[in-house]
């Protein structure tokens, strides 16, 4: 008579798996970086403060419903706000920008001139409320 051997079924050990699945989770939370857009640097005068400004000190730029930059009452395109601010800035170190627009101005138009304003280095930006049609 031929003895046969009783076949195992092969299991594959689970016990551990709920551990193994938690070191995983902590690791990658641990090892992973989470890039977080800044936005807009903006640095917000304290609330009830009045400062009086020189004239001489704001220059107005306006950006009308047709996508149009009016930089003190001159139409502008969109790639001279840059050098234009930046001559500004050269002649008077104290210069505020007054970003201005029409309730209807495309909101990637605004973004824009921003980045021409930071391009050229405007640090005292004043983001004025828009104006009624």
């Amino acid at each position: 008579m031929v003895l046969r051997k009783k076949e195992r079924d092969v299991e594959i050990p689970s016990a551990s798996l709920a551990d193994i699945a938690f070191l995983l989770l902590i690791f990658f939370l641990v090892a992973t970086t989470i890039d977080v857009d800044k936005g807009l640097d903006l640095v917000l005068p304290p609330i009830g403060s009045e400062i009086e400004i020189a004239k001489k000190n704001i220059t107005n730029l306006l950006i009308n419903d047709a996508g149009e930059i009016l930089l003190d009452n001159e139409v502008v395109p969109v790639e001279e706000v840059d050098d234009i601010i930046r001559d500004k800035l050269a002649e008077n170190d104290k210069l505020i920008v007054s970003v201005k627009t029409a309730r209807k101005t495309k909101y990637e138009i605004y973004i824009k001139v921003l980045d021409q304003l930071k391009k050229a280095g405007a640090t005292r930006i004043s983001i004025a409320e828009p104006e009624e049609a």
